[in-house]
């Protein structure tokens, strides 16, 4: 016997109760997460800095005000998005009713990866809450000690006729994913996400898949190092590197390369101090596998900047490799740690081929004080977001999609996105029984005149368009 089939059998009851459709308790919940994170910020600040020596000021920014966010703006606009939405009708529909009804899917799980262990979780949750689902949550064991956390410390807070927390590891993954859900949301890595996309396919489930990848950073001859600097670094290294959207390599010419290196040394220098080993404001790699798989990536090029590391603390400190080969390893894989590749290049036009070449990234960030040559290279492009002249701040803004495209993921969420992901949009035609010679049209015996009007009354022209005589 599956040990979770009963768990979901009675989230699935509860959901076809009609419980958790209603605008209120909708709110009711939402709110509940809300004095979560107000309530408990102290506990998940502690919990985070166990887990990944993360600075307080990172952790509540990233994972606490920004679920906030996310809780306060669902509740904001949770009526408008719960409205029917009515479209246009064509001439034999006129007096009908035709809506876009949004309905909850069900019984969705949530799957978060260990490096925003909680952000991951709640956010894609509040949109999940506010669709109307049951849902289930399974953090990361990686991360323990927000894993602990949020098992022991979110039901208090939620309907747990409607809310579940699942712990553990593959094994406990596994199982879960033998049990049909309605919705699937998983983040984390490429690899993992196949065979979550694998299992899913098992019950021709839906789902979202959020898969990171290596995120080009092109930067122009024309910029003001010293800011490119600074954004990079900040990018980079928040979260010790272990973001999705982090800038994973430059690519520039190499004159550029050579003026940037002092800029970034001295961003590295104001922002971490002449030892970054004892800045609190640096976070550490999550554990010992991460780090020496990190710690390989540095026979890379060269070491330009950085490059000591601390095998006892997992520490790897903030590097810049100059001169990086793309056929070296750490071009081959998302670093998701300190670890800053420059790879030359002619010109913006090489660039541009150079991204193309390889899989579509999670995040393209362009720098130049031309903005012709930043939307080159957005238009020449394709990644799941985009940004010119910074890193990562398309995540603070709540009404921009975010989410990959090919080996970076499918779908998207966040604001109003993440309650369409977890909705389904079904489609809704109210006609009268009346009026059943108009129907004639339609019913066989069929005739040519029958069918010229019928398709008149179906026809959608084009606007603009005239005819030369």
């Amino acid at each position: 016997m599956n040990p979770y089939t009963g768990r979901v059998s009675c989230l699935r009851a509860s959901w076809l109760s009609g419980k958790t459709r209603t605008k209120e308790y909708r709110v009711s919940q939402l709110e509940a997460l809300g004095r979560f994170l107000d309530e408990k910020k102290n506990v998940i600040l502690d919990a985070l800095a166990a887990d990944l020596h993360k600075p307080a000021f990172e952790a509540e920014l990233s994972e606490i005000a920004l679920c906030s966010n996310e809780v306060n703006y669902a509740i904001n606009n949770l009526y408008g998005w719960m409205k029917d939405e009515y479209v246009d009708k064509n001439l034999a529909t006129q007096l009908d009713s035709a809506f876009i009804r949004k309905d909850p899917f069900g019984v969705v799980l949530i799957i978060g990866p260990w490096n925003y262990p909680l952000h991951l979780v709640l956010v894609p949750m509040v949109g999940a809450i506010a669709a109307g689902n049951c849902v289930i949550v399974k953090p990361s064991e990686i991360s323990s000690c927000t894993e602990k956390l949020l098992a022991e410390l979110l039901p208090t807070y939620l309907d747990q006729d409607c809310y579940a927390v699942v712990t553990g590891g593959p094994q406990e993954t596994s199982q879960l994913l033998e049990n049909k859900f309605d919705y699937i949301f998983f983040t984390g890595s490429p690899g993992v996400g196949k065979i979550i996309m694998e299992a899913a396919a098992k019950h021709v489930t839906p789902l979202t898949l959020e898969l990171g990848g290596k995120n080009p950073c092109y930067v122009d001859n024309s910029c003001d190092l010293q800011n490119v600097a600074n954004r990079l670094v900040w990018g980079r290294c928040f979260n010790a590197g272990q973001t999705c959207t982090a800038p994973d390599y430059v690519l520039c010419t190499i004159e550029t390369q050579e003026k940037l290196i002092p800029p970034l040394r001295q961003a590295i220098m104001e922002f971490y101090g002449p030892k970054p080993k004892e800045s609190p404001d640096f976070g550490r790699i999550i554990n010992d596998k991460h780090f020496k798989r990190i710690r390989a990536l540095l026979d890379s090029g060269r070491i330009a900047l950085g490059g000591q590391t601390d095998e006892c603390e997992c520490y790897i400190a903030p590097t810049v490799l100059a001169d990086v080969k793309p056929c070296e390893p750490v071009m081959q894989e998302e670093i998701f740690g300190p670890i800053l590749p420059i790879v030359t290049i002619a010109n913006v036009e090489e660039a541009i081929n150079f991204i193309n070449s390889r899989e579509r990234p999670l995040a393209l960030y362009a720098f130049s004080c031309n903005c012709k040559v930043v939307n080159q290279v957005l238009d020449s492009t394709s990644s799941g977001g985009f940004v010119g002249n910074d890193t990562m701040m398309q995540m603070t803004l709540i009404t921009l999609p975010f989410g990959g495209i090919g080996y970076s993921g499918l779908g998207k969420y966040h604001g109003k996105f993440s309650f369409d992901t977890f909705s389904h949009h079904r489609a809704c035609l109210l006609r009268s029984m009346g009026l059943e010679k108009l129907n004639y049209l339609r019913y066989p015996p069929y005739a040519h005149r029958s069918l010229g009007l019928l398709l008149s009354s179906l026809d959608i022209k084009r606007k603009g368009t005239c005819t030369l005589l």
